[in-house]
C-alpha cells in the first residue's frame, strides 16, 4: 500500500472505517445484533478456518458489504486500503438496483468469475450467514425459508473456484447440520 501501513495497522484502521460505516445497522435477529458483527466474523471465519493471513483480503473481508449497504464509494476505499482491496470488495457487491430475484441469480452466475480472493470472501459471508441462519435466524423468516437461503447459498458456492479446503468443507459439514436441526424442528 502506498501509506506503508503495518497488517496490525491496515486491520485496525479496517475495523474503525467498516464499524463507523455500519454503525446504524443491525443485523435482522430477534435481538437485533449490531451489524458489524457480521463482517467481523467473515474475517475470523478466513483467519481461523481458512487459515488466511493476507492482510488485503482479511481487510477487504471486514469491508465486503461497505459499498453495497452503505454511502462508501469506491475512491474512499481505494484512498483508505489500497486497488486491491477495493476490487476485491466490489467482486463480491451486488448491485442492489436490481431485483432481489434477478441479484441473486447473478450471485451464482458471477461466483463463476471472481478471483480467488473474492471466492475466500464469499465463502466465509455464506458461512457466517448459514451460521446466523441456523442459531439467530432472522425473526420473520419460518423454516422453509431458511432451508431456501441454504439451497442457494450453497450453488454460489458450488459455482466458485475451489479455493480452500478446510472452509469448503466446513460450508458442507454447516449446510448439512443446518438442515438437519431445522428439520428436525419440523418434527418436534
Amino acid at each position: 500500500l502506498s501509506f506503508n501501513l503495518t497488517d496490525s495497522q491496515l486491520i485496525l484502521r479496517t475495523v474503525h472505517f467498516a464499524a463507523e460505516k455500519h454503525s446504524q445497522q443491525k443485523r435482522k435477529d430477534k435481538n437485533q445484533s449490531p451489524y458489524i458483527n457480521h463482517p467481523i466474523a467473515v474475517a475470523q471465519t478466513l483467519s481461523s478456518i481458512g487459515k488466511i493471513n493476507d492482510p488485503e483480503i482479511l481487510a477487504a473481508a471486514l469491508l465486503h458489504d461497505t459499498l453495497e449497504d452503505t454511502t462508501t464509494t469506491e475512491d474512499e476505499l481505494i484512498e483508505n486500503f489500497g486497488e486491491r482491496v477495493c476490487n476485491l470488495v466490489k467482486e463480491v457487491t451486488d448491485d442492489k438496483s436490481l431485483p432481489k430475484d434477478e441479484r441473486k441469480q447473478r450471485q451464482i452466475d458471477h461466483a463463476k468469475e471472481i478471483s480467488q480472493g473474492a471466492a475466500l470472501i464469499k465463502l466465509g459471508d455464506k458461512i457466517s450467514n448459514v451460521t446466523d441462519i441456523i442459531i439467530t435466524p432472522p425473526i420473520d423468516w419460518e423454516d422453509k425459508r431458511r432451508l431456501e437461503y441454504f439451497d442457494w447459498a450453497e450453488k454460489v458456492i458450488e459455482n466458485c473456484s475451489t479455493v480452500n479446503l478446510a472452509l469448503e468443507n466446513y460450508f458442507k459439514i454447516l449446510l448439512s447440520e443446518g438442515r438437519i436441526r431445522i428439520r428436525n424442528s419440523f418434527k418436534e
